[in-house]
């Protein structure tokens, strides 16, 4: 092995004629990858005394082909969706519906899965966003504002009505639970809400839910709105934690409503993302005191292994028979009962053209009552939205 020492003791000329060898190395190394994998796609019955040979030669390249396929095809494997037959479906959800009236505290985590009937893309599924990326595709921008609470979202709503859910953890920004009529203080959204931009000087925390979405301006790293605080005059941010960032919470708002978990229903969601939330993953404890896992997903997911049972199905068709087995009637979504229309902070008359997106109308003769919302990150007056007590731990350190 060269030393550092070594290579810089060298003249100019060595060093050039050192390079210059490790180039003509790479350059055999590739020709040898090209031969060989030619060689291999032909069936062993084709090959020539000539190809033995080589592949006898180039043991390591073969053996770093095959490594490769191997994990092609283990990737493609991962990515494609099965579904369960609709006998077997029947049961496996009746199975999760005696779960759900045993359990004392069961939680539901949802991902982008359960959005994808209201026209959002999910991330990984066959025409999810990254899926397109790795594809080298476009991907089309939908405008999350016409988007409308899917009837897992009204089915999740109406489980927490009927204390059959206790807490709902979500990975969306999309703000869908919230409009379902889900009480924020049932709700974590540990990736932000798209509606809602705070100002972190006030203290206690300030925050507005819009009828837009606030993300206009933003980006990795960059949170500002562009408007400004009517109490402090500070900037306003969103709420978002974009991709490539890393969420600054210790702890997301109302977490205590849901770490008492004995039972965690995943919807929709690859789970890959929570290993970077390590203390909200009940399933980190010891296995004797570990909530019950219960997955729907059409896809792979790294906790298949954890789970009691995995469920290949649609979120919206597994809903659907869940509601039925447990006997309870799925409410349909009426605009004219969003809680955002009551909840949204209007515009001042100087932010009017702060913002180009597209609003959520009120129906017709719906009288828009807005409220302002501030949180006390000390006590038990917070109402919602992605931040608290680690929100407010996080912001003094800044200060």
């Amino acid at each position: 092995m060269e030393t550092a020492g070594s290579v810089t003791g060298l003249s100019r000329t060595e060093r050039k004629a050192r390079e210059r060898a490790k180039i003509l190395q790479q350059e055999e190394q590739r020709k040898a990858f090209k031969l060989v994998s030619k060689i291999l796609k032909k069936t062993e019955a084709d090959w020539t005394k000539e190809d033995v040979a080589m592949l006898q030669q180039s043991e390591g390249v073969v053996q770093e082909l095959k490594q490769r396929k191997t994990k092609r095809e283990t990737l493609k494997r991962k990515l494609e969706e099965v579904f369960d037959d609709p006998e077997e479906l029947k049961l496996k959800v009746k199975q999760l519906a005696t779960a759900i009236r045993k359990a004392k505290h069961p939680v539901v985590y949802t991902g982008a899965g359960i959005s994808t009937a209201a026209s959002i893309p999910d991330y990984r599924g066959p025409s999810g966003v990254w899926t397109l990326l790795q594809k080298g595709r476009s991907v089309s921008v939908s405008d999350l504002s016409e988007a409308e609470p899917t009837l897992t979202h009204m089915c999740i709503m109406k489980l927490h009505e009927n204390k059959l859910v206790q807490h709902v953890v979500s990975q969306n920004c999309d703000g869908l639970h919230l409009r379902s009529g889900l009480p924020r203080s049932a709700l974590s959204e540990l990736h932000g809400n798209m509606y809602i931009e705070v100002c972190t000087g006030c203290s206690p925390a300030r925050e507005g839910i819009r009828l837009f979405d606030v993300t206009e301006r933003t980006a990795l790293h960059r949170h500002g709105t562009g408007r400004r605080c009517p109490k402090c005059g500070g900037e306003l941010r969103d709420t978002i934690v974009h991709f490539g960032e890393r969420g600054t919470l210790e702890q997301p708002l109302n977490w205590k409503g849901a770490e008492k978990a004995d039972l965690i229903l995943c919807l929709g969601s690859s789970l890959k993302v929570l290993k970077k939330y390590a203390c909200l993953w009940c399933m980190n404890r010891a296995p004797s005191k570990r909530p019950e896992l219960y997955i729907v997903n059409l896809q792979w997911t790294p906790k298949d292994d954890l789970a009691v049972l995995k469920i290949h199905g649609k979120c919206d068709d597994v809903l659907k028979l869940l509601m039925e087995e447990l006997n309870i009637e799925i409410p349909a979504y009426d605009k004219s009962k969003d809680p955002i229309f009551s909840l949204s902070t209007p515009l001042r008359p100087d932010e009017e053209d702060s913002h180009s997106r597209k609003l959520i109308t009120p129906p017709e003769g719906l009288e828009v009552c807005s409220q302002e919302v501030v949180h006390d990150s000390g006590g038990a007056s917070v109402s919602g939205g992605w931040f608290g007590r680690g929100y407010s731990k996080g912001r003094k350190k800044k200060r």
